[in-house]
């Protein structure tokens, strides 16, 4: 009786040549592609080590946005008081 070469479960061999692919290997080619659809953010190490989890990077961002709409939505005095003054 014949053996049965037993294969990994997840159907991916140990090694793989060249000859095993039909078409040439572009190192990259789904790179473009992933950029648009995925929404990744690599922090620099020193911004990291501040945040343990995506969730207070999160927090802190939000209340950073709250706080940049915060005081951009203050007002400027009229500068027609100001110039009456002058005038007196």
């Amino acid at each position: 009786m014949k053996k049965n070469k037993l294969s990994p479960q997840n159907g991916l061999r140990d090694e793989y040549r060249r000859a095993d692919f039909t078409g040439p290997l572009v190192r990259g080619k789904y790179a473009q592609r992933l950029r648009e659809v995925a929404n990744i953010v690599v922090l620099k190490p020193d911004v990291a080590a501040v945040f343990p989890n995506e969730e207070a990077v999160n927090k802190a961002l939000q209340s950073l946005i709250a706080v940049a709409q915060a005081t951009t939505s203050l007002k400027k005095r009229s500068s027609v008081r100001g110039k009456k003054s002058r005038a007196a």
